[in-house]
Protein backbone atom coordinates (compact mmCIF):
# COMPACT_ATOMS: atom_id res chain seq x y z
CA UNK A 1 0.00 0.00 0.00
CA UNK A 2 1.48 4.05 -0.93
CA UNK A 3 1.03 6.69 1.03
CA UNK A 4 -1.63 9.10 -1.03
CA UNK A 5 -0.57 12.63 -1.88
CA UNK A 6 -2.79 15.49 -0.19
CA UNK A 7 -5.35 16.43 -0.32
CA UNK A 8 -5.93 12.12 -0.36
CA UNK A 9 -5.45 10.84 2.32
CA UNK A 10 -4.60 7.04 3.44
CA UNK A 11 -5.89 5.59 6.22
CA UNK A 12 -2.94 4.28 8.72
CA UNK A 13 -2.28 0.61 8.44
CA UNK A 14 -0.13 -1.93 9.39
CA UNK A 15 1.74 -2.12 5.93
CA UNK A 16 2.69 1.63 5.93
CA UNK A 17 5.32 1.02 8.75
CA UNK A 18 8.29 0.36 6.30
CA UNK A 19 7.75 3.43 4.68
CA UNK A 20 7.08 4.94 7.59
CA UNK A 21 8.91 3.78 10.67
CA UNK A 22 12.56 5.18 9.34
CA UNK A 23 10.80 8.70 8.76
CA UNK A 24 9.80 8.85 12.24
CA UNK A 25 12.72 7.36 13.78
CA UNK A 26 14.70 10.47 11.91
CA UNK A 27 12.73 13.37 13.89
CA UNK A 28 14.73 15.03 16.76
CA UNK A 29 12.39 16.27 19.01
CA UNK A 30 11.56 13.43 20.97
CA UNK A 31 7.55 13.75 21.03
CA UNK A 32 6.27 10.64 22.18
CA UNK A 33 2.90 10.65 19.82
CA UNK A 34 5.68 10.53 16.81
CA UNK A 35 6.80 7.22 16.73
CA UNK A 36 4.85 4.40 14.03
CA UNK A 37 3.88 2.37 16.71
CA UNK A 38 2.49 5.25 18.97
CA UNK A 39 0.32 6.27 15.86
CA UNK A 40 -0.84 2.60 14.83
CA UNK A 41 -1.61 1.66 17.93
CA UNK A 42 -3.79 4.77 18.49
CA UNK A 43 -5.33 4.54 14.95
CA UNK A 44 -8.57 3.93 15.78
CA UNK A 45 -9.11 5.98 18.76
CA UNK A 46 -8.26 9.07 16.85
CA UNK A 47 -9.36 7.90 12.85
CA UNK A 48 -5.66 8.77 11.68
CA UNK A 49 -5.30 9.09 7.87
CA UNK A 50 -1.77 9.96 6.82
CA UNK A 51 -0.45 11.88 3.68
CA UNK A 52 2.18 13.46 1.72
CA UNK A 53 2.66 17.20 1.35
CA UNK A 54 6.17 16.84 -0.12
CA UNK A 55 8.39 13.68 -0.69
CA UNK A 56 9.21 13.98 3.17
CA UNK A 57 6.88 16.27 4.60
CA UNK A 58 3.72 14.25 6.58
CA UNK A 59 0.57 15.08 7.40
CA UNK A 60 -1.83 13.40 9.83
CA UNK A 61 -5.59 13.84 9.91
CA UNK A 62 -7.36 12.98 12.91
CA UNK A 63 -10.74 13.46 15.13
CA UNK A 64 -11.25 13.77 18.65
CA UNK A 65 -14.63 15.27 20.46
CA UNK A 66 -16.53 15.21 16.88
CA UNK A 67 -13.45 18.37 15.69
CA UNK A 68 -10.90 17.42 13.40
CA UNK A 69 -7.25 17.92 13.51
CA UNK A 70 -4.30 17.71 11.71
CA UNK A 71 -0.58 17.14 12.90
CA UNK A 72 2.85 18.35 11.30
CA UNK A 73 5.45 15.86 12.63
CA UNK A 74 7.89 17.97 10.37
CA UNK A 75 6.22 21.47 10.98
CA UNK A 76 4.68 23.19 8.38
CA UNK A 77 5.43 22.98 5.20
CA UNK A 78 7.20 26.49 3.38
CA UNK A 79 4.37 26.88 0.50
CA UNK A 80 2.33 29.42 2.66
CA UNK A 81 -0.46 29.11 0.22
CA UNK A 82 -0.73 25.51 1.06
CA UNK A 83 -0.30 26.08 4.99
CA UNK A 84 -2.54 28.41 4.98
CA UNK A 85 -5.07 26.08 3.20
CA UNK A 86 -3.96 23.23 5.78
CA UNK A 87 -5.28 25.82 8.73
CA UNK A 88 -8.78 26.41 7.04
CA UNK A 89 -9.58 23.29 6.53
CA UNK A 90 -9.71 21.95 10.61
CA UNK A 91 -10.74 23.13 14.20
CA UNK A 92 -7.16 22.93 15.28
CA UNK A 93 -3.28 21.54 14.36
CA UNK A 94 -1.78 19.96 17.51
CA UNK A 95 1.21 18.18 18.44
CA UNK A 96 3.43 21.14 17.26
CA UNK A 97 7.02 20.53 18.21
CA UNK A 98 8.66 23.97 20.21
CA UNK A 99 11.13 24.70 17.35
CA UNK A 100 8.23 24.67 14.79
CA UNK A 101 6.10 26.76 16.72
CA UNK A 102 9.35 29.21 17.04
CA UNK A 103 10.19 28.97 13.18
CA UNK A 104 6.41 29.66 12.42
CA UNK A 105 4.42 31.80 15.55
CA UNK A 106 5.06 35.17 13.98
CA UNK A 107 3.49 34.13 10.42
CA UNK A 108 0.98 32.68 12.44
CA UNK A 109 -0.14 35.41 14.78
CA UNK A 110 0.07 37.84 11.48
CA UNK A 111 -2.73 35.58 9.83
CA UNK A 112 -5.54 35.15 12.69
CA UNK A 113 -4.26 32.64 14.69
CA UNK A 114 -3.16 31.59 18.16
CA UNK A 115 -0.05 29.26 19.14
CA UNK A 116 -0.72 28.27 22.69
CA UNK A 117 1.33 25.53 24.69
CA UNK A 118 -0.90 22.21 25.00
CA UNK A 119 0.55 21.90 28.94
CA UNK A 120 -2.28 18.68 29.26
CA UNK A 121 0.11 17.09 26.25
CA UNK A 122 3.80 18.37 27.80
CA UNK A 123 5.81 14.85 27.05
CA UNK A 124 7.22 14.77 30.68
CA UNK A 125 11.40 14.10 30.17
CA UNK A 126 13.62 12.43 32.87
CA UNK A 127 17.29 11.91 33.13
CA UNK A 128 17.64 8.16 32.98
CA UNK A 129 20.45 8.15 35.43
CA UNK A 130 17.86 9.84 37.94
CA UNK A 131 14.78 7.35 37.49
CA UNK A 132 17.57 4.70 37.79
CA UNK A 133 19.54 5.56 41.18
CA UNK A 134 16.90 7.74 43.05
CA UNK A 135 20.11 9.52 44.31
CA UNK A 136 19.91 12.32 46.71
CA UNK A 137 16.90 14.20 48.92
CA UNK A 138 14.00 14.79 46.48
CA UNK A 139 14.27 10.83 45.78
CA UNK A 140 13.58 10.26 49.25
CA UNK A 141 10.30 8.95 49.18
CA UNK A 142 10.62 7.07 46.15
CA UNK A 143 13.51 5.15 47.44
CA UNK A 144 11.46 4.32 50.60
CA UNK A 145 8.55 2.66 48.55
CA UNK A 146 11.15 0.70 46.41
CA UNK A 147 12.50 -0.23 49.56
CA UNK A 148 9.02 -1.14 51.20
CA UNK A 149 8.54 -3.75 47.74
CA UNK A 150 11.79 -5.14 47.89
CA UNK A 151 11.52 -5.68 51.68
CA UNK A 152 8.33 -7.29 51.82
CA UNK A 153 8.30 -9.63 48.63
CA UNK A 154 10.49 -11.92 47.10
CA UNK A 155 10.34 -10.64 42.89
CA UNK A 156 12.61 -11.58 39.78
CA UNK A 157 13.08 -9.23 36.89
CA UNK A 158 13.27 -10.39 33.19
CA UNK A 159 13.32 -8.86 29.43
CA UNK A 160 10.05 -8.88 27.72
CA UNK A 161 10.43 -12.03 25.70
CA UNK A 162 8.57 -14.41 23.43
CA UNK A 163 9.04 -16.36 26.42
CA UNK A 164 7.01 -14.43 28.53
CA UNK A 165 4.46 -12.64 26.79
CA UNK A 166 1.82 -14.70 28.12
CA UNK A 167 2.83 -13.54 31.32
CA UNK A 168 2.24 -9.79 30.52
CA UNK A 169 -1.12 -10.92 28.74
CA UNK A 170 -2.16 -11.75 32.07
CA UNK A 171 -0.98 -8.81 34.09
CA UNK A 172 -2.67 -6.53 31.70
CA UNK A 173 -6.22 -8.40 32.23
CA UNK A 174 -5.30 -8.30 36.30
CA UNK A 175 -4.92 -4.88 36.00
CA UNK A 176 -7.98 -4.43 33.30
CA UNK A 177 -10.11 -6.45 36.50
CA UNK A 178 -9.18 -3.72 38.79
CA UNK A 179 -10.50 -0.73 36.73
CA UNK A 180 -14.27 0.51 36.14
CA UNK A 181 -13.23 1.80 32.97
CA UNK A 182 -11.05 0.19 29.98
CA UNK A 183 -8.67 3.07 29.99
CA UNK A 184 -6.41 2.21 27.23
CA UNK A 185 -7.06 -1.82 27.93
CA UNK A 186 -6.93 -2.36 23.21
CA UNK A 187 -4.36 -0.28 22.65
CA UNK A 188 -2.18 -2.19 25.48
CA UNK A 189 -3.45 -6.03 24.19
CA UNK A 190 -2.95 -4.52 20.95
CA UNK A 191 1.18 -3.44 21.13
CA UNK A 192 2.17 -6.58 22.95
CA UNK A 193 0.10 -8.72 20.26
CA UNK A 194 2.27 -7.29 17.85
CA UNK A 195 4.92 -5.86 19.81
CA UNK A 196 7.92 -7.87 17.46
CA UNK A 197 6.60 -6.02 14.77
CA UNK A 198 6.24 -2.74 16.23
CA UNK A 199 9.62 -3.21 17.58
CA UNK A 200 9.05 -2.41 21.11
CA UNK A 201 10.70 -3.53 23.98
CA UNK A 202 10.39 -3.87 27.86
CA UNK A 203 10.63 -5.31 31.26
CA UNK A 204 8.07 -7.77 33.28
CA UNK A 205 8.42 -8.53 37.03
CA UNK A 206 7.23 -11.56 38.74
CA UNK A 207 6.25 -11.33 42.41
CA UNK A 208 6.59 -14.23 44.50
CA UNK A 209 6.44 -16.19 41.40
CA UNK A 210 3.58 -14.27 40.39
CA UNK A 211 3.64 -12.01 36.91
CA UNK A 212 3.01 -8.80 38.27
CA UNK A 213 3.89 -5.75 36.38
CA UNK A 214 5.42 -5.03 32.53
CA UNK A 215 6.40 -2.01 30.58
CA UNK A 216 6.94 -1.26 26.85
CA UNK A 217 8.17 1.29 24.95
CA UNK A 218 11.14 2.11 22.25
CA UNK A 219 13.65 4.25 21.27
CA UNK A 220 12.79 7.90 20.53
CA UNK A 221 15.01 10.72 19.28
CA UNK A 222 17.48 9.60 17.26
CA UNK A 223 18.20 7.19 20.16
CA UNK A 224 18.97 9.78 22.72
CA UNK A 225 16.11 9.28 24.89
CA UNK A 226 13.48 5.87 25.22
CA UNK A 227 9.52 6.87 25.43
CA UNK A 228 7.46 4.18 27.51
CA UNK A 229 4.42 3.73 26.07
CA UNK A 230 2.45 1.16 28.16
CA UNK A 231 3.06 0.37 31.98
CA UNK A 232 0.83 -1.79 33.72
CA UNK A 233 1.35 -3.41 37.00
CA UNK A 234 -1.09 -5.11 39.78
CA UNK A 235 -2.06 -2.26 42.46
CA UNK A 236 -2.19 -4.33 45.20
CA UNK A 237 1.53 -4.83 45.36
CA UNK A 238 2.89 -1.49 47.27
CA UNK A 239 5.69 -0.03 45.61
CA UNK A 240 5.76 -1.91 42.45
CA UNK A 241 5.45 0.73 40.11
CA UNK A 242 8.03 3.02 41.84
CA UNK A 243 10.23 -0.46 41.43
CA UNK A 244 9.66 -1.07 38.20
CA UNK A 245 9.98 2.45 37.11
CA UNK A 246 13.94 2.25 38.65
CA UNK A 247 14.61 -1.50 37.46
CA UNK A 248 13.65 -0.62 34.30
CA UNK A 249 15.59 2.50 33.89
CA UNK A 250 18.59 0.86 35.11
CA UNK A 251 19.23 -1.82 32.53
CA UNK A 252 18.81 0.95 29.59
CA UNK A 253 21.39 1.51 27.68
CA UNK A 254 23.90 3.92 29.00
CA UNK A 255 24.07 5.89 25.91
CA UNK A 256 20.61 6.39 26.31
CA UNK A 257 20.45 9.57 28.34
CA UNK A 258 16.33 10.23 28.53
CA UNK A 259 13.30 8.90 29.20
CA UNK A 260 10.17 10.40 28.11
CA UNK A 261 6.70 8.74 29.98
CA UNK A 262 4.56 10.89 28.02
CA UNK A 263 2.24 13.36 28.99
CA UNK A 264 -0.90 13.63 31.66
CA UNK A 265 -3.63 14.10 29.85
CA UNK A 266 -4.58 17.27 32.08
CA UNK A 267 -5.68 14.09 34.86
CA UNK A 268 -4.65 15.95 38.45
CA UNK A 269 -3.60 13.11 40.04
CA UNK A 270 -1.69 11.62 36.87
CA UNK A 271 0.19 14.93 36.73
CA UNK A 272 0.91 15.20 40.69
CA UNK A 273 2.45 11.36 40.15
CA UNK A 274 4.68 12.83 37.38
CA UNK A 275 5.99 15.80 38.73
CA UNK A 276 7.06 13.78 42.11
CA UNK A 277 9.31 12.18 39.99
CA UNK A 278 11.34 15.47 39.02
CA UNK A 279 11.40 15.71 35.72
CA UNK A 280 14.40 17.38 33.92
CA UNK A 281 12.19 19.21 31.47
CA UNK A 282 8.98 18.48 29.29
CA UNK A 283 9.07 17.89 25.57
CA UNK A 284 7.04 21.01 24.59
CA UNK A 285 3.18 20.71 22.19
CA UNK A 286 1.68 23.51 20.54
CA UNK A 287 -2.28 24.01 19.18
CA UNK A 288 -2.52 26.07 16.33
CA UNK A 289 -6.38 27.46 16.18
CA UNK A 290 -8.21 30.74 14.99
CA UNK A 291 -7.84 33.71 17.52
CA UNK A 292 -10.74 33.60 19.78
CA UNK A 293 -11.55 29.73 19.81
CA UNK A 294 -9.36 27.95 22.15
CA UNK A 295 -11.82 27.19 25.26
CA UNK A 296 -11.55 28.80 28.43
CA UNK A 297 -10.28 25.48 30.22
CA UNK A 298 -7.73 25.39 27.49
CA UNK A 299 -6.89 28.77 27.36
CA UNK A 300 -5.93 29.38 31.03
CA UNK A 301 -3.03 26.23 30.09
CA UNK A 302 -1.53 28.25 27.65
CA UNK A 303 -1.06 31.01 29.63
CA UNK A 304 -0.70 30.36 33.58
CA UNK A 305 2.77 28.99 34.43
CA UNK A 306 3.69 25.33 34.64
CA UNK A 307 1.95 23.92 37.63
CA UNK A 308 3.28 20.87 39.77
Amino acid sequence: MSISTYPEFTPVSLELQTELQPKFNRLSEGISEFTFAGIYLFRNTYQYEIAYLDAETLILKGTKDGKVFYALPMGFPKDRGLAKQLLEEVDYVKGLSEPHADDQRVWLEQHGYEVCEDRDNFDYLYHREDLATLKGKKYHKKRNQVNAFLNNYEYEEQCLSPENIEDAYQILEDWRAERDDPGDYSSAKEALDLHETLGLTGYIIYVDGRPAAYCMGEEIALGSTYVIHIEKAIGSYKGIYQFINQAFAAVLPQDIHFINREQDLGDPGLRQAKMTYRPAGFVKKYRVCPTGTVSVPFHTLCTQDQQG
